[in-house]
């Protein structure tokens, strides 16, 4: 299942820099979202638990409606928009997985150059998988925050 999860996470790397790229292009990005929503998430399989990485009035998103928002604005006024930043790349770095089944959980760093002045963002993640009725491994959980910084 290793190699399924980390073919699951090239997917949505892949996907948020298609929806920046939408986006900087003048193209349906919403639509794009919305795709990469339905594909890679399991809202329409049972709860997904995402609690994104720029999120501090509403904290979870746990619709599908939340998450698109999240990604491109929309359903909740705080989202300005994650992945119509844009980004030019997201590499995942994996600290470690815990495989039972047919569920996953990936934990670990991930990378977003920034696609304006290239300079990348580290964000820490936990991920939950599933296997989805056909098969496919669907995520359930999303978990992103900045590392930790201690105040002098």
């Amino acid at each position: 299942m290793e190699k399924e999860i980390l073919e699951a996470q090239g997917k949505w790397a892949d996907a948020i820099v298609a929806i920046g790229a939408a986006y900087s292009g003048g193209e349906d990005y919403r639509a794009v979202a919305e795709q990469t929503v339905d594909a890679l998430y399991g809202y329409t399989e049972g709860p997904v638990l995402f609690k994104p990485t720029k999120a501090s009035e509403k904290q979870f998103r746990l619709t599908r409606e939340e998450a698109v928002s999240y990604f491109v604005t929309g359903a909740v006024p705080e989202d300005h928009g994650f992945a119509i930043q844009p980004w030019s790349a997201v590499r995942f770095e994996n600290a470690g997985f815990a495989i039972d089944g047919d569920s996953a959980i990936a934990m670990g760093n991930y990378y977003f150059t920034d696609a304006s002045t290239a300079e990348e963002a580290k964000v820490e993640f936990t991920f939950g998988y599933f296997r989805d009725g056909q098969g496919r491994l669907r995520i359930n959980l999303h978990h992103s925050s900045f590392p930790y910084e201690p105040k002098e």
